[in-house]
């Protein structure tokens, strides 16, 4: 059995957590700045590193102080190296680097990505290669065959805004405060989700990817307008994104060129309720198992990233300590560009 002391700060969350191969979550320790960002309506990034720098050391000692371990009892560190608010990153992995070498450890540099894309496997361990992933966060709404550690086909990507990037500058037009996507999810709750109309950007089109700028340009012309309720308008935007990820992802299995164990769905829009309900009718449709990781294990947390560093280093992957970290980073790196995408292609 090996333990993978894990490190996360590629967003608002500062996490630690200490994993065993045999999926047996030691200790998990997490703190949130969402007081902090609040204020703003989204995440600044100088005040995020700055709370990751503060809050670090502490949560690591926390963590193996739960766990009942000492550093020396840690087979690997493993830290998110990329994608995500370079300043926070930067913050976690040299923390790592500098565990690492104290300790005579092993790094193992992770792909924030790679953390969702693995994380059922974590608590699924019937999760067997290769399975459909739906990855649908903050910043990155993608489709990929996951076909073993490391080996990751990008089959559809957003052209624009990501799902989670719609949810929160949904709740910041509608003044629904920050976290955004449960705050809309929240609202939409009490709203109907048919009392606005809203487009379902590239529904029904022969190319693969996802669209959500449209949509979130219609909320906020719904807001303006001053005719409906701000939970409607809440609820029929959640409508709308349940709309486009069904039918993306039916396209995407119904032109598949491997046989998948299961649809899986991770990432920070996964604890969505309506949505994974959704999901996991469109899966039973298909005849496919749907695996989600629990709730806590979809939003950015530890306990992921020392999961895939458990998975990498049990295949040989570990990192040379000068490894830099990285504020884009693809899981997919052959993937041709898509038209819009940019950086998030």
């Amino acid at each position: 059995m090996t333990i993978i002391l894990g490190i996360e700060s590629s967003c608002d969350e500062t996490a630690v957590a200490l994993v065993t191969s045999e999926r047996e979550i030691l200790s998990h320790k997490l703190a949130t700045q969402e007081d902090a960002h609040r204020p703003y309506g989204g995440v600044v990034p100088e005040i995020a590193a700055r709370a990751h720098a503060e809050k670090i050391a502490p949560l690591v000692e926390a963590a193996l102080a739960d766990a009942g371990l000492a550093l020396a009892e840690v087979d690997a560190i493993a830290a998110t190296a990329g994608p995500g608010l370079i300043g926070g990153v930067m913050v976690g992995l040299v923390t790592g680097k500098a565990l690492a070498h104290g300790a005579g450890k092993p790094l193992v540099a992770v792909n924030h990505l790679e953390g969702h894309a693995l994380s059922a496997r974590l608590t699924d361990p019937d999760l067997q290669f290769p399975y459909l992933l739906l990855l649908v966060s903050g910043g990155h709404c993608q489709l990929l065959a996951v076909e073993g550690v490391g080996r990751y086909r990008r089959l559809a990507t957003t052209i624009d805004d990501a799902a989670g990037e719609a949810f929160d500058k949904t709740a910041k037009l509608l003044g629904l405060g920050f976290p955004g996507g449960p705050a809309v999810e929240a609202a939409a709750r009490e709203g109907d989700p048919t009392a606005v109309p809203l487009p379902r950007p590239l529904l029904g089109s022969p190319e693969p990817h996802f669209s959500f700028a449209g949509l979130k340009s219609a909320v906020m012309r719904a807001a303006q307008s001053g005719d409906y309720q701000t939970n409607d308008i809440a609820a029929s935007f959640q409508q709308a994104v349940v709309d486009c990820l069904v039918d993306r992802t039916d396209k995407a299995l119904k032109g598949l060129d491997f046989a998948p164990s299961a649809l899986v769905m991770a990432g920070g829009v996964a604890a969505n309720a309506i949505i994974r309900t959704a999901l996991q009718r469109l899966s039973a449709d298909h005849g496919l198992a749907f695996v989600a990781p629990p709730l806590w294990l979809c939003t950015d947390n530890g306990a992921m990233i020392a999961w895939a560093g458990g998975e990498r280093f049990a295949a040989g992957l570990t990192d040379p300590l000068d490894i830099a970290a990285r504020p884009r980073w693809p899981l997919d790196t052959a993937a041709d560009s898509v038209r819009g995408a940019g950086v998030k292609a």
